[in-house]
């Protein structure tokens, strides 16, 4: 498959699955509403796609809404061929991110830097 066509491919598995989690279609109690996916990475042949979920909430929240998620990935499998009509819906796979957290630590740590060099 494309690039092209792999990348637009990710993004509609994001904004599918993100859609779900924001309108409450998955019940299970441990994926709450501040889950949210920062990237989707599609196998090449279509197998495989490894979905990346991130919390503003604390890192046990987190590694729960994963378990849901990946609890809950034959439902949301089923929701992607129904919306999406594709030949082969990939098996899903959902991976904790910390990048957005870190990123933030970071920002934070430049900012103290600045304030302490200001005095």
């Amino acid at each position: 498959m494309s690039e092209f066509r792999l990348e637009r491919l990710n993004h509609l598995i994001q904004e599918k699955i993100g859609a779900s989690i924001v309108e409450g279609k998955i019940k299970d109690p441990r994926v709450g509403p501040f889950l949210s996916i920062t990237r989707v990475s599609v196998s090449r042949d279509l197998a495989y796609a490894d979905v990346y979920v991130s919390s503003f909430e604390s890192e046990k929240k987190l590694q729960k809404g994963v378990e849901g998620l990946q609890s809950a990935a034959g439902f949301i499998q089923s929701q992607l061929n129904l919306s999406m009509h594709i030949r082969q819906t990939p098996k899903l796979r959902f991976h904790a991110d910390h990048s957005l957290k870190e990123g933030f630590e970071i920002v934070k740590k430049i900012e103290d830097l600045n304030a302490e060099s200001d005095q």
